[in-house]
């Protein structure tokens, strides 16, 4: 297994001599580059970067990164984000009655798949928490619905904190989370039953059934206000055919959800993912 790395993710204005601003400034403090991606928006003027470096023999010590990195993302003129390996952040996973995305999860997270500590499992309804209990994962039941969303939501976001959660995963949550709670929590990332931007909302593959598609699929995005509207950070497709019905099409669907979404955690997880102009850069 690899020893701990240090990941910096930079975005600042494009110009010449930014790779070797960057890779030198690591190998002048006797870093090893592991990894290296850049991306140039030349629509929107932007360098996009995601480097990473062993911490073995690194002339910093581990808590004067932070600070040196910021000090270099502002000679830069842009803004940066420093993540260690070692660091897997505390995770909740949303769910409400289908356990197909859950049970993924928790199985690729306990076979080492996932980077990320399952610290809770929130629902609005109670069915799930014995799947939880075989995992050993916290389940909170948190009912939810029209005349108590206030409230509910209020008591999501107390577990939120009660439990120091970085991320939420909406595996298969079929509630809209609300601006408010966004506005207090916004890393959150959900997954859509559907190849986005196509047949957004309800019933997806009923209404893909009636068009008589050949393709469907699943859409793992970033959570914003706009409902199915946050950036895209994977999509997977599967063929289908003029024998399958509705049924098939969920049966098949529900493979292209596990996959699109496991797919996209691990990618956020790895700190391979940049949000930008409301879209994403994902160095893969």
């Amino acid at each position: 297994m690899a020893s701990a790395s240090a990941i910096l993710q930079l975005i600042c204005p494009d110009r010449p001599g930014l790779v070797s601003a960057l890779s030198g400034w690591v190998a002048a403090n006797g870093g090893n580059i592991r990894h290296a991606d850049h991306h140039t928006d030349a629509g929107a003027g932007l360098f996009l970067s995601r480097i990473e470096w062993g911490l073995d023999g690194f002339g910093l010590p581990r808590e004067a990164i932070a600070p040196a990195t910021a000090a270099l993302a502002a000679r830069l003129g842009g803004e940066g984000q420093l993540h260690f390996s070692d660091a897997p952040p505390r995770v909740a996973i949303f769910v409400s009655r289908q356990d197909h995305c859950l049970v993924d999860l928790l199985w690729r997270t306990r076979a080492g798949e996932l980077p990320m500590e399952v610290a809770l499992v929130v629902s609005n309804h109670p069915q799930l928490a014995g799947v939880c209990d075989s995992f050993g994962i916290p389940f909170a039941h948190q009912p939810i619905d029209a005349a108590s969303r206030d409230a509910g939501e209020e008591a999501q976001l107390a577990l939120l904190a009660e439990h120091r959660i970085a991320l939420v995963v909406l595996a298969k949550y079929m509630q809209v989370l609300s601006p408010a709670f966004l506005a207090r929590f916004n890393a959150v990332i959900n997954i859509h039953h559907s190849f986005l931007p196509a047949f957004q909302g309800a019933q997806p593959y009923h209404r893909a059934w009636e068009r008589g598609v050949k393709l469907i699929g699943a859409t793992a995005h970033f959570v914003t206000e706009e409902l199915d509207g946050g950036p895209i950070i994977e999509q997977v497709t599967m063929p289908v055919s003029h024998r399958d019905e509705v049924d098939d099409l969920i049966r098949i669907g529900r493979d292209a959800e596990r996959l699109a979404l496991a797919r996209a955690l691990r990618l956020v997880l790895r700190h391979q993912v940049m949000v930008y102009r409301g879209r994403t850069a994902v160095f893969a």
